[in-house]
């Protein structure tokens, strides 16, 4: 089931992390030596893929020191069975234990370990959280829905096209679609509304059977996909503001769009520093979802930057992303190779960042502040 937009959420205070584990230094509370060397590390666990970023401090913001990313599947098979396989935990702990070496390898100071859709759903999601505990040393955070679409703006927010009026943030996940209205005018987005629905690249993708040697068949099951998501996103599109088209701002997060950036762009293969932030046509983007669609499976496993991994699933999410432009058809979309982890590192160093002790001249007022 679809979840509701919740207004008047700033990504910058709201949802404050039930979870955050001290790796190394000194006890919480203890803020004593803060420095720039100090490593923080963010975690994200979802349906798909397990993401690693280990980063340090800097005056604009923070410098990436390690990163991990390795495709998982943690929700295979779930939709059918509603429990996290035995393969794909396996699959994910062996992930994650690679996570548990970076972060004592690193002296990672702070970290925070999240879990998204995958293990909200599961029957046995918190069996699971169990297990990683006791074979790793990872405390994974279940996050709710509107928690991981606050840390999605929070961590690419500064990619958004400069501009007046609200704009559109979204993140394609493995499980869900996060969908996200703010009012960018303030350093850090009011979030205006929200909404998740339960459809990501593996979810969507196993909702549809169907012979994918057939094109007839391929184009029916892509339409039925179009369909089933603009279900999902009707209560949410029935909120938005009307706008003229060339005043709406949006950007996207997830590996459907870096990965038709990049096939945009003709990339012989993927390429970090050309996509994040990169400008794409809308137009454009609806034109490779339409012909990836139309592809055979080895079709699309044959093309840089898609190949095995992806190419079972990114037609769901291009499926996903045609509809998102349906609601809100700006003219371009941009792309951010950024999103939850980022979001976990900001929030973890605004609050680790030390204030000065209150000298005896001020007042409570002066102290509170």
């Amino acid at each position: 089931m679809a979840q509701p937009g919740k207004r008047n959420a700033n990504p910058s205070t709201g949802g404050q992390p039930r979870i955050a584990e001290k790796i190394a230094g000194k006890p919480p509370g203890d803020r004593g030596g803060w420095n720039a060397r100090r490593a923080y590390a963010a975690i994200d666990l979802g349906t798909n893929n397990c993401r690693l970023l280990i980063a340090k401090p800097a005056a604009d913001g923070f410098v990436v020191v390690d990163a991990f990313s390795r495709v998982v599947r943690l929700g295979e098979g779930l939709g059918q069975s509603g429990r996290l396989s035995d393969a794909a935990m396996d699959r994910a702990v062996a992930a994650l234990s690679i996570c548990a070496d970076k972060l004592r390898r690193r002296h990672v100071a702070l970290a925070r370990s999240v879990a998204t859709e995958a293990c909200r759903k599961a029957s046995n999601g918190p069996a699971f959280i169990d297990r990683v505990r006791r074979e790793t040393g990872i405390v994974l955070d279940i996050i709710t829905a509107e928690e991981e679409a606050r840390l999605a703006v929070l961590g690419c927010h500064i990619l958004l096209e400069p501009g007046d009026g609200p704009a559109l943030i979204f993140d394609i996940g493995g499980g869900s679609t996060e969908l996200v209205l703010v009012d960018s005018s303030g350093p850090v987005p009011d979030i205006l509304d929200w909404m998740s629905v339960p459809w990501g690249v593996v979810t969507l993708t196993e909702s549809e059977r169907f012979d994918a040697d057939d094109p007839q068949e391929r184009a029916a099951a892509y339409a039925r996909m179009r369909d089933r998501v603009m279900q999902g996103f009707a209560p949410f599109a029935s909120r938005l503001p009307h706008l003229p088209d060339a005043d709406r701002r949006l950007l996207g997060t997830s590996g459907t769009v870096t990965t038709l950036a990049s096939l945009h762009l003709d990339l012989p293969c993927y390429n970090r520093d050309a996509i994040d932030g990169l400008i794409v046509p809308s137009e454009s983007m609806r034109a490779i979802s339409t012909r990836l669609a139309g592809m055979s499976l080895q079709q699309r496993r044959e093309l840089p930057c898609i190949g095995k991994e992806r190419a079972d699933l990114v037609v769901a999410g291009c499926a996903i992303l045609e509809s998102i432009l349906d609601i809100w058809p700006a003219l371009r979309l941009g792309v951010a190779d950024r999103g939850i982890r980022e979001g976990i590192l900001r929030a973890l160093m605004g609050r680790d960042t030390p204030h000065p002790a209150p000298g005896p001249a001020r007042s409570a007022q002066e102290h509170r502040a």
